[in-house]
């Protein structure tokens, strides 16, 4: 299942084709992206990328020199051209808010996972060569959607356009699971049937598992919630709900269930948004307890979860246990033992272990931030909207934190590499849009200076002259 070489690299290191493996319909894809890309207006051209992307099946490239150009590199590069172009020209702001501490964050963790995996395998040719590859289509396809989602209208057209996504996706998802063939299988997908599990079929659409597939649909539907809470387009929405549960419900998949469950539950949680610190630290206790009074680690309470039959929840607790006793084999630069340590570890199926294995405990931490720091700003606008009375804008941050939510429990079932990663970093790019402006008008008000006339300081009495009042009366 892991860990997939989708960005470019060469074949001595990375593995992959030896030859270019581009279908026709994917190239021609690719070609419109790119004009599209480089001419539409920047949510149209976020809505261009995201589409080709999501669409075309992991694999597809073109090997040129010994260095594989997959289909989101040559977007990413693409889009990299309009953004010199726009640098150049100083046309309107560049990145929504600016540089961001999410920004920062996510140049940090980037570059902290390529460097380390590059010492690791010591200062390999080809770990130089893929590790390059992931910073341009990690770090590019990043900024790229920064810089193309601006606002809350180009808010709104990537969430329509992840609802047309997720609607054709859900129908070729049905297809295959009621006929045991995937279409983009034609397209050079991974496979061109589905894997079946204690007999029932596991559709994946274009992704390369199954459990992506279904995640991605469950960690869209808060995003399709708030659209049809704004009222700026049900329709969209209620496609959008219905597509992505489609794509939950024929993954077969206990981790794309659980998000969902995730979702439904942190909507819930809406009536005690004032008290969440209450819960946090009950989350925290109850953790405590469970360590104390259970016979084996907390974390193995992943063990019952039992939503599937045929599900690997054993194996997610194990990923863990092995990972925390293994702490000062990976803490420095990641590791490529973890094969080692017991049977199928190699199969990082949790994206918070595969962030350590893969560039140890600052890639590990910068991960973290990025997750805690969007929770932050989440949280902050949110109570500045509270404090306004805006219902409606409070609604849509709660939503996007419960994405935000939703995301963490599919992290402990599943690691993204693929496809899904775009959507993972589209997510950010909306919360820095969405909270920029609601915390700048608070900085605005910060800095204006106080213009009114101080309280002028009361008059002391001035005490009575004698014979005043009687010459004003005879007066």
């Amino acid at each position: 299942m892991q860990q997939s070489i989708y960005d470019p690299g060469v074949v001595a290191y990375g593995g992959g084709a030896g030859h270019t493996t581009l279908h026709p319909v994917v190239a021609a894809a690719v070609v419109i992206g790119v004009i599209l890309i480089l001419i539409l207006p920047r949510k149209y051209a976020a809505a261009a990328f995201l589409l080709v992307v999501l669409l075309s099946p992991p694999g597809q490239q073109l090997l040129v020199g010994g260095v594989h150009l997959y289909v989101p590199s040559i977007l990413v590069l693409a889009g990299m051209a309009r953004m010199a172009q726009a640098k150049l020209s100083s046309k309107g702001d560049f990145f929504a808010g600016g540089f961001t501490s999410i920004d920062k964050v996510f140049l940090c963790w980037a570059i902290f996972r390529a460097v380390a995996s590059i010492l690791l395998n010591r200062l390999d040719p080809g770990a130089i060569v893929y590790q390059i590859g992931f910073l341009w289509t990690a770090l590019g396809g990043f900024f790229l959607l920064r810089f193309l989602i601006q606002d809350e209208e180009s808010v709104v057209t990537v969430i329509k356009t992840f609802a047309f996504f997720v609607a054709v996706v859900a129908v070729t998802m049905s297809n295959e699971k009621f006929h045991d063939l995937n279409v983009f299988g034609y397209l050079g997908s991974t496979s061109l049937y589905p894997d079946i599990r204690e007999g029932s079929i596991r559709a994946r659409g274009p992704f390369e598992h199954e459990i992506l597939a279904g995640v991605f649909g469950a960690t869209l539907v808060p995003l399709f919630l708030w659209l049809w809470h704004s009222k700026i387009s049900r329709f969209v929405a209620l496609v959008g709900m219905i597509g992505s549960t489609v794509m939950v419900l024929t993954s077969a998949s206990s981790t794309s269930l659980m998000t969902y469950m995730g979702v439904v539950l942190g909507c819930c949680f809406w009536v005690f948004r004032k008290h969440m610190r209450v819960f946090r630290w009950g989350i925290v206790f109850v953790l405590i307890v469970l360590q104390i009074v259970m016979k084996a680690p907390v974390w193995f309470v992943i063990n019952h979860v039992d939503l599937v039959p045929g599900n690997s929840s054993y194996h997610r607790a194990m990923l863990i246990d092995v990972f925390i006793r293994h702490f000062w084999d990976w803490w420095l630069v990641g590791t490529n033992d973890a094969k080692n340590w017991g049977w199928d570890m190699w199969d990082t199926s949790n994206q918070f272990v595969n962030e350590g294995e893969s560039g140890g405990l600052a890639t590990f931490i910068c991960f973290i931030l990025l997750i805690s720091w969007s929770f932050g700003l989440l949280g902050k606008a949110r109570k500045l909207v509270e404090a306004e009375g805006d219902r409606k804008k409070e609604w849509s941050l709660w939503f996007l934190g419960v994405a935000l939510y939703a995301h963490i429990v599919g992290f402990f079932g599943i690691s993204y590499f693929d496809q899904t990663k775009f959507m993972w970093y589209s997510l950010f790019a909306i919360i820095i849009a969405t909270t920029v402006p609601i915390l700048a008008t608070k900085t605005v008000k910060e800095e204006l200076p106080d213009f009114s006339l101080p309280n002028p300081r009361p008059r002391r009495a001035t005490p009575p002259v004698p014979g005043l009042a009687r010459v004003r009366r005879t007066n």
